[in-house]
């Protein structure tokens, strides 16, 4: 209607598209008719006009705007003569001259236009492609048939395999030992966010007259850093899920150069332990990340109270006496207090402090309607149970709906990076901190990380150890962080399989096998191998090449043996696995038999049966072997690992804990996920036997096993016998995938 009134019914297709593209593109309508006025005043003629205006539009969301620095921003009243676009293509010919002359019509002509157009930021496009196309005919003459031959194309120089380079994990996310493939991501994630100070530039963000002196101020504190935060309640054990949410806060730190806040939201006083705050606080560290602080919601506990009053006072709260029942649901009825005067209110919930309201029978609730239809979040609730920090001096505790921006706010964070199910928190993110008049950070939503065959759930996992079906939180059966340390699961492996996950917005529901393919990864690199035997079988060599024991020299690494060797003792008597011997041969069998010899592996000799003991059952308890060096014996289809003078251990060998995927479905699992725990999840080996090279391990010391998987010594450990928790074996299961 206003572009009519200025042009007349009939409008020309150009300024109509123009108007289009306006009206759909501009994300503030405030700003929508001061745009059409210049629109068909003509005065913005071409879509990058349109392009420019629309971003100072979005750079200067506050009225009044500046007319003289907007028209200057976008071209306006900008003339580019076709003389001043033939200088133009002229110098940029001219530069490229050479180029042109041996290349000819085979040179990028788009690398012309570009700079060209560089040098005439507001000239017509269509106008300067006919002169570049008019000023290389007359260089280069009319094509001929050798300028309309297809460019040969040149074979691309396959890139070198190499290892992915390692960045070490220093303070603040600046240094351990992470791969540069997440750092990448969230450093192209970063092209998506908002730069610091430009919140207002995000979709949805709310823009009131005190937002860019408070992001004035904001920048001021924090010099332009980005500033993430990571904040758990701790009420439980961080699991394989909170993996990404670290990796992503503290690596988005990281990869902007900026910091990350650990923050314990520790508003529910009923819930949380000490044991959490350390358990949590190392399980980041764990991870190869330093906090750039430590700070607590209950920090902030004054500071939130002040502001509650003073939204009362605004209008913006209210106190209410509905139950807790009467407002669960969709739809639950308003409250009959939302209108109660200001100084009623103030008064009630200085009440509410001094404890003279019973649990349940006052709440602080905010006057807001959220995404989802919940109405009048509660914003402060009456709990008289001592806080672990602040002891007793409060008897009402914020909500996370009330603390969380808050907090974001007081620590000036710049990107509040959040799981999906928050997105519906968003608008009143925005509405508490401009309620209140203070900075107001931006929030970014990002896809959760689910594991199959597992349960996260803090109150799943208490019926589980209640239940005797797991020891504790740290049982390596489940996927808490602790539980897999303590099955040896290397720090690195969790954040590479992150990094495969992606920084995703959609949902991520992954098969464990993953990530124990990354185990495998890091453990190849990481574990130095030692033997060990399960299921011992006692052979005895009748014709030992020595007149004593001697050691053998075994690499840490076969595979590059300048990493080091270890020594294993080698005895008359050594031990082989039951599994690597059989009486009668199958088609097939390349292990030990009788008239099928195998070599002992790293021993440089080769033995075959020569008598075969059993017990009164007609079990093989024994067998007697004579020896061969390798280099003069046949070589053997197989070498089996053995063990001599070994070390009495025990080994706990783990599968997964349940036996559906989805063991929390009803559908899957009708009985309940109780009921799909696996009988077999668990077998343990007393007496295994290894060889003495590991016998000074420490708790989480890992190793390879020959031919048998990557274990792991157990806090359970003792001087007299060591426990090792199977990680991985060495192959996947191909009944896991």
């Amino acid at each position: 209607l206003q572009a009519q009134r200025a042009l007349g019914p009939a409008l020309d297709k150009a300024t109509g598209t123009l108007l289009y593209n306006a009206a759909s593109r501009l994300k503030d309508q405030r700003h929508l008719s001061f745009l059409v006025g210049y629109i068909a005043r003509k005065q913005i003629l071409t879509d990058l006009q349109l392009g420019a205006a629309l971003d100072y539009l979005k750079s200067h969301p506050l009225e009044p705007l500046d007319a003289a620095d907007f028209e200057q921003a976008c071209g306006v009243g900008v003339c580019v003569t076709p003389e001043q676009i033939e200088e133009a293509v002229e110098a940029v010919i001219s530069k490229h001259r050479a180029e042109l002359l041996a290349e000819r019509y085979h040179f990028n002509m788009g690398l012309l236009m570009g700079e060209a157009r560089s040098r005439l930021r507001w000239a017509d496009g269509k106008t300067v492609k006919n002169e570049v196309d008019l000023q290389v005919l007359h260089l280069l003459g009319p094509k001929t048939e050798a300028d309309l031959e297809k460019k040969p194309k040149t074979a691309k120089a396959r890139p070198v395999q190499v290892e992915k380079q390692k960045v070490a994990v220093v303070e603040n996310g600046e240094a351990g030992t992470e791969t540069r493939s997440l750092l990448e991501q969230l450093r192209g994630e970063a092209l998506k966010f908002h730069k610091p100070g430009e919140n207002y530039k995000t979709e949805g963000y709310v823009v009131t007259p005190n937002t860019m002196a408070l992001l004035k101020q904001h920048l001021a504190i924090t010099g332009g850093q980005v500033r993430t935060r990571f904040p758990p309640e701790p009420n439980g054990i961080l699991h394989i899920g909170h993996a990404k949410a670290i990796n992503f806060n503290f690596g988005y730190a990281k990869a902007n150069s900026g910091v990350c806040f650990l923050r314990y939201d520790d508003t529910n006083p009923e819930k949380e332990e000490e044991k959490y705050f350390t358990a949590i606080r190392d399980m980041v560290e764990w991870l190869g990340y330093q906090p750039y602080a430590v700070t607590h919601a209950s920090d902030y506990f004054d500071q939130l109270y002040t502001w509650a009053l003073e939204l009362i006072r605004r209008g913006q709260a209210y106190v209410c006496h509905q139950k807790v029942e009467e407002i669960k649901g969709h739809n639950p009825p308003p409250s009959p207090w939302r209108d109660r005067p200001v100084e009623e209110s103030l008064l009630l919930f200085e009440d509410m402090r001094k404890g003279k309201f019973g649990e349940g029978e006052a709440t602080l609730r905010m006057k807001l309607v959220m995404e989802d239809g919940k109405m009048d979040p509660v914003a402060y609730r009456v709990k008289f149970t001592p806080h672990h920090r602040t002891g007793d001096k409060w008897c009402i505790y914020p909500t996370y709906d009330y603390t969380h921006c808050l907090c974001d706010s007081i620590e000036h964070i710049t990107h509040s990076l959040c799981t999906k199910e928050f997105q519906a928190r968003r608008s009143s993110y925005f509405w508490l901190c401009n309620a209140l008049d203070v900075y107001c950070p931006v929030q970014w939503e990002y896809g959760r990380l689910n594991l199959l065959y597992t349960v996260v759930s803090k109150r799943k996992i208490i019926r589980l150890v209640e239940t005797g079906a797991v020891r504790d939180w740290d049982d390596p059966r489940l996927f808490t962080l602790t539980a897999l340390r303590r099955r040896g699961f290397p720090p690195e492996a969790i954040n590479n399989f992150c990094a495969r996950v992606g920084v995703t917005v959609a949902q991520a529901t992954m098969e464990p096998h993953l990530l124990e393919a990354c185990v495998r990864e890091v453990l190849n690199e990481q574990a130095p191998r030692a033997m060990a035997v399960l299921e011992p079988l006692k052979v005895t060599i009748t014709n030992f090449p020595a007149p004593k024991a001697f050691d053998v020299l075994v690499p840490n690494f076969p595979a590059d043996e300048s990493r080091g060797f270890h020594k294993v003792p080698f005895h008359p008597t050594v031990y082989i696995e039951e599994t690597d011997f059989r009486e009668e041969m199958d088609k097939g069998y390349k292990r030990l038999a009788p008239g099928q010899p195998v070599g002992l592996r790293h021993a440089g000799y080769v033995i075959a049966v020569q008598n075969i003991i059993k017990n009164a059952s007609g079990r093989v308890m024994e067998l007697e072997v004579t020896c061969t060096k390798s280099d003069v014996a046949d070589k053997p289809k197989a070498f089996i690992h053995w063990v001599s003078e070994p070390l009495v251990c025990e080994v706990r060998l783990y599968e997964r804990l349940f036996l559906h995927k989805n063991p929390e479905d009803p559908a899957e699992v009708p009985g309940g996920f109780l009921s799909d725990v696996n009988p077999d999840s668990l077998r343990v080996v007393d007496n295994a036997l290894v060889d003495r090279s590991v016998l000074s391990a420490r708790p989480f010391t890992k190793f390879q096993f020959e031919r048998l998987g990557y274990f792991s010594v157990d806090p359970d450990s003792t001087e007299r016998k060591l426990v090792f928790n199977r990680t991985v074996t060495l192959k996947e299961d191909p009944g896991k995938a």
